[in-house]
């Protein structure tokens, strides 16, 4: 039988502004931003929700190894939540954030779900999406 994953630790996201990166994640989507220090590396910062984390790298300085074309603005992220997106549009619009589109239903990894659509300071697609 061939080796199975279970799931996802973290991903890196590559960001022009670190400090605008983690206030908008912080203060619109509810992140906690994290500093931590790789045995032998240099200090660093995360985002962490859930169980999940997502490590920052800025643009031109990022940590080896690293994706081989690493581009602010070039993901494409779906959180789920549990908070009705009704009250994720007021919080939204509180922070003076865009819904660019939705609510539209599409589909998850596990099963149907009902997102919006708005955009990070880098320009990065943000779905936030409730299962439904």
């Amino acid at each position: 039988m061939p080796p199975t994953l279970q799931s996802l630790d973290h991903l890196v996201l590559t960001v022009s502004d670190v400090d605008a990166t983690l206030a908008f994640y912080r203060d619109v989507l509810g992140m906690v931003p994290q500093s931590f220090t790789p045995t032998g590396g240099t200090a660093r910062w995360a985002l962490t929700f859930g169980c999940q984390k997502i490590n920052l790298h800025r643009a031109g300085h990022e940590f080896e190894p690293k994706a081989k074309m690493p581009r602010a603005g070039s993901a494409d992220l779906c959180f789920l939540s549990d908070t009705p997106l009704d009250a994720w549009q007021a919080t939204l619009a509180v922070h003076g954030v865009l819904v660019e589109e939705g609510p539209i239903r599409r589909t998850g990894a596990q099963g149907p779900i009902l997102s919006i659509y708005l955009r990070d300071p880098d320009g990065n697609l943000i779905e936030i999406s409730n299962q439904i």
